[in-house]
C-alpha cells in the first residue's frame, strides 16, 4: 500500500509512463494478495460432506485469478507505452523516480523471498503465485530504474516508454508460468516423477505386499491424493490385509 502511494505521487510529479506501469503493477499486486489471503483461508478448511476431497483447489482458482491480473497489468503497460511514444511526452524530476524505484526494488526483493519461503514450507500454490508475481516486479523496477537513469543523463525521453514495453515481457512470462501450474491442479495432472518414484519404492520396500498396480496420483492445493490396487498374500486374512494397508499409508 505504501509503494502504491509513493508511486502514484512520483508518477504525477515526473510524468513517467514506466512509473505509471509500476503503479498499475503494484495496484494489481495488492488485489492479488487480497485474493490469496481469502483463498488460503478457504483452502485450509478441512474436508466436509459436500467437499470430501477438501477445498484445496480454491488455491488453484486464486492463482488463475492472479495470472489474469498479471496479464491485465502487461496489457495496460503496453497500451500506455505506445500512447506515450506517439504523444512524445517528457519526463520531469527523474531523480524522484530513481529514488522510488530503489525503494521499490528493495521492498520487492524482501517480500518475494519471504513469500517464496513460506510458500515452499506450506506447499501453497496461491502463495507461490504471489511470490513470483512480486519477484517479477524486481526485474521490471530494475528496468525502469535503468531507463530513468538513462533519461536523466542522456535526455532521451523516448527511452522511458521503450523500457516500459520491455518491462511487459517478464510480466507476461510470469503470468504464463502461474497459469500453467494452476491448470495442472484443476485437471488433475499426476504428481512429479520423483514423487511417484518415491511412492513406488515405499510400496516395494514393504515386504508383506506381493505387488501393486493402477497407481494414480494428483494434487489438490497442498494435499496429495494417492490411490492404487494392492495384491496381498493369498493366505492373508481381511484383518491382516487391513493392518498392512494402514502401515503402508503411514509409510
Amino acid at each position: 500500500i505504501s509503494l502504491i502511494g509513493l508511486k502514484a505521487v512520483v508518477s504525477v510529479v515526473t510524468g513517467s509512463i514506466s512509473i505509471v506501469a509500476q503503479l498499475i503493477d503494484s495496484s494489481l499486486d495488492l488485489i492479488a494478495v487480497t485474493i490469496t489471503f481469502f483463498a488460503i483461508i478457504v483452502a485450509s478448511r478441512p474436508a466436509d460432506a459436500e467437499h470430501p476431497f477438501g477445498h484445496g483447489k480454491v488455491e488453484n482458482l486464486a492463482a488463475i485469478a492472479q495470472a489474469g491480473l498479471i496479464f491485465a497489468a502487461a496489457g495496460l503497460v503496453i497500451t500506455s507505452a505506445i500512447q506515450r511514444i506517439m504523444a512524445g511526452a517528457r519526463i520531469e524530476l527523474a531523480e524522484a523516480g530513481i529514488g522510488i524505484m530503489l525503494v521499490s526494488i528493495s521492498v520487492s526483493i524482501f517480500l518475494s523471498r519471504h513469500l517464496l519461503k513460506v510458500a515452499r514450507a506450506t506447499d501453497s500454490l496461491a502463495l507461490e503465485g504471489n511470490a513470483h508475481n512480486i519477484a517479477a516486479d524486481v526485474y521490471s523496477a530494475g528496468a525502469v530504474l535503468a531507463g530513468l537513469v538513462a533519461v536523466r543523463f542522456s535526455g532521451l525521453n523516448i527511452l522511458d516508454p521503450i523500457i516500459a514495453l520491455g518491462v511487459s515481457v517478464p510480466i507476461v512470462k510470469s503470468g504464463y508460468d502461474v497459469l500453467h501450474k494452476s491448470f495442472g491442479g484443476l485437471v488433475d495432472v499426476k504428481l512429479p516423477e520423483a514423487e511417484e518414484t518415491m511412492i513406488e519404492e515405499t510400496i516395494i520396500a514393504h515386504g508383506e505386499v506381493v505387488s501393486f498396480h493402477e497407481l494414480r496420483t494428483r494434487k489438490v492445493g497442498s494435499q496429495r491424493h494417492i490411490d492404487l490396487h494392492l495384491v496381498m498374500p493369498r493366505e492373508a486374512s481381511v484383518d491382516e490385509a487391513h493392518r498392512i494397508c494402514d502401515q503402508l499409508e503411514q509409510e
